[in-house]
């Protein structure tokens, strides 16, 4: 006899048969599932370890006929593959026989920058693309340095050093691209870049020819209506990772260029927070004309009018107005007359000198335009003078920057939210006006 009792016991006991047995078919059905994508894998692997494993053998052999650019994605693609095949390997619990190449070897036993000096020959284009100047510059600038070079970095040639360099400043190359392709560890190639910076500051540095050139600066900036102009003053931001040099996370650079875009002077490292000027007043350049009378102490030109002006140069809103710091006319609480308005133009024109020389910099050396992590930030001002002086050494070569356009620099340079509001030099206003009805008289005979 069956109780009511029993047979509701028997009915569980059917039911929780019923679910153990689809649990355990479905466990099964997935792991006969997991078990046919781990083999498809499995077999696709290997596949896919070869076909990188031609990509970069395709990349050794044709490298020096490829841009730089398309070189470096490659380069890049192919050790991204190559990370994803090993996180794959890694989740697979079957056991895949090695490939027999390598998809991307740690070195190659061939040297890219020797290959290239064997294959180039007098007069070769691929100099340019690659170390974004010509032979014959390279030729010279490495003359100008070997003698520092030589005994820094023996047994390492001074045309290697110079070359990685190079590149890694045109390209932005990480350390590692540059060791794979000159067949060095990446510290000898760190040790070199900064060495060669250093050689490139301490040789070039007269290069910066504020002092020495002064007849040339003036007369240049004659031709675009500027008499007895010695510069145009500006900063330039370079953005920095993290908080360590303010909340701006970047590094202002101060610069003196003249009338053709070559630098005078450079003071670079500030904190980004800093006003611009703040960063004039603790300059050398401004000890050099308020406190030692380096600068800025030529004779004063004379004018149309029976006026005379003394040397001076130009800066922009940001600053203060000094007798030898002429900025633009401000024109919140007047209209400006027409020889303030003919002052602001020839001296927005000048202005814009200090923003394409800038943006000419971290257009040739990409290096610099970058976003530099926070453990950098010591050697960055280093690093960023020697680019304006190779950027001298190149103007002075007549080497043309390739597919120049290097406009929009000096808008991002200018501090409008900084606009200098202190108060205004009375000699500075005075020459002032006096160089805008010149200006005014000028353009209207």
């Amino acid at each position: 006899m069956v109780t009511a009792g029993g047979a509701t016991k028997k009915r569980r006991g059917r039911r929780k048969g019923t679910l153990k047995t689809l649990k355990t078919n479905t466990q099964s059905k997935l792991i006969n599932c997991q078990s046919s994508h781990h083999k498809h894998l499995s077999a696709a692997i290997p596949t896919l370890i070869s076909a990188a494993s031609i990509a970069h053998s395709f990349l050794l052999r044709h490298e020096t006929h490829l841009l730089p650019s398309q070189a470096l994605s490659l380069e890049s693609l192919l050790s991204s593959t190559s990370r994803s095949l090993s996180h794959l390997l890694s989740l697979l619990p079957i056991p895949i026989a090695p490939s027999p190449t390598s998809p991307l070897p740690q070195s190659s036993q061939q040297n890219w920058f020797n290959s290239f000096l064997a294959s180039s020959p007098e007069y070769d284009s691929r100099w340019v693309q690659f170390f974004n100047l010509s032979k014959p510059s390279f030729t010279l600038l490495l003359r100008l340095l070997t003698p520092s070079l030589t005994s820094s970095l023996h047994p390492l040639p001074p045309n290697a050093a110079l070359a990685a360099t190079l590149f890694r400043l045109a390209h932005s190359a990480s350390f590692s691209a540059v060791s794979r392709r000159f067949s060095l560890d990446s510290p000898t190639v760190c040790r070199a870049f900064y060495s060669v910076c250093k050689a490139i500051v301490e040789n070039l540095g007269h290069l910066f020819e504020f002092n020495s050139d002064i007849n040339r600066i003036i007369v240049g900036f004659g031709w675009i209506s500027l008499p007895n102009c010695c510069g145009v003053l500006g900063v330039e931001k370079f953005d920095l990772e993290g908080n360590l040099m303010g909340e701006n996370r970047s590094l202002l650079v101060q610069a003196l260029v003249d009338s053709e875009g070559r630098f005078l002077d450079v003071s670079s490292g500030w904190p980004g927070c800093k006003k611009p000027e703040d960063v004039l007043k603790k300059s050398k350049l401004f000890s050099g004309i308020e406190d030692s009378k380096e600068y800025l102490n030529g004779p004063s030109f004379e004018l149309n009018s029976g006026n005379s002006i003394p040397q001076y140069i130009l800066g922009d809103s940001c600053y203060p107005l000094l007798p030898w710091l002429l900025t633009p006319f401000g024109d919140k609480n007047k209209k400006l007359g027409s020889s303030e308005t003919a002052f602001n133009e020839v001296h927005s024109r000048g202005i814009e000198l200090v923003g394409t020389a800038f943006a000419k910099v971290k257009k040739r050396w990409k290096l610099v335009g970058k976003i530099w992590k926070e453990q950098c930030v010591e050697v960055f001002p280093f690093v960023i003078v020697a680019c304006c002086l190779l950027h001298n050494f190149l103007i002075k070569c007549s080497e043309v920057l390739p597919e120049e356009n290097a406009e929009g620099g000096c808008k991002e340079r200018e501090f409008p939210e900084l606009e200098f509001d202190g108060e205004e030099s009375e000699s500075g206003k005075m020459i002032r006006d006096a160089l805008a009805s010149h200006l005014s008289r000028y353009q209207t005979a």
